[in-house]
């Protein structure tokens, strides 16, 4: 993976990837733009952080979010979820915890995750049995691998523990989400 360091206006520094050679069919945020637009002066100067959004980091870096090709995808995601991610959206709806708003099945780059929080940049994710094999496992990791390169922080949860233990995961969320509150 290529690391490109990222600058917007006020002085908040972020992180983008590009794939390397074997992930090619995966480019993501570039899409042909090779250079920044004209901002003047000494401005933004990395050739991808014209994608940021003003004022800094605290929103999303463009080009990489909830992209048309996924859609399809991401509203059957949204309409065959598991019991499981049922019942964790029926806790994070509505702004239910702490106040921050989450999005289900959300696209980042060339991956769709569980549950996003955009204020915190915090992702949760629910592994349910495939997640165990060893191909998925490695998928995972790599996938993983990219949002934290982006800034985000993952957390995984299985299915199970959902269920089984619901208020200790909510609680986990909350401290991660307290851990990434924008200051």
């Amino acid at each position: 993976m290529r690391i490109w360091s990222c600058w917007a206006e006020n002085g908040d520094r972020g992180f983008l990837t590009t794939p390397s050679a074997p992930f090619k069919e995966r480019e993501h945020f570039l899409d042909g733009a090779a250079t920044p637009p004209s901002k003047g002066g000494d401005a933004l100067r990395n050739p991808v952080s014209h994608m940021l959004n003003t004022p800094g980091m605290s929103e999303h870096l463009r080009g990489i979010f909830n992209r048309k090709r996924t859609e399809k995808r991401r509203k059957e995601l949204r309409n065959s979820g598991t019991a499981a991610e049922a019942m964790l959206w029926k806790h994070l709806q509505r702004r239910q915890i702490l106040g921050k708003k989450f999005r289900r099945q959300e696209g980042i780059g060339p991956y769709i995750v569980d549950f996003y929080c955009p204020e915190c940049r915090v992702i949760v994710e629910l592994d349910g049995a495939p997640h165990f094999e060893a191909d998925e496992q490695e998928y995972d990791a790599e996938r993983t691998n990219y949002l934290e390169e982006l800034g985000m922080k993952v957390i995984r949860f299985e299915n199970r523990t959902l269920c089984e233990d619901t208020e200790r995961v909510l609680e986990t969320i909350k401290q991660e989400l307290r851990g990434r509150e924008r200051r």
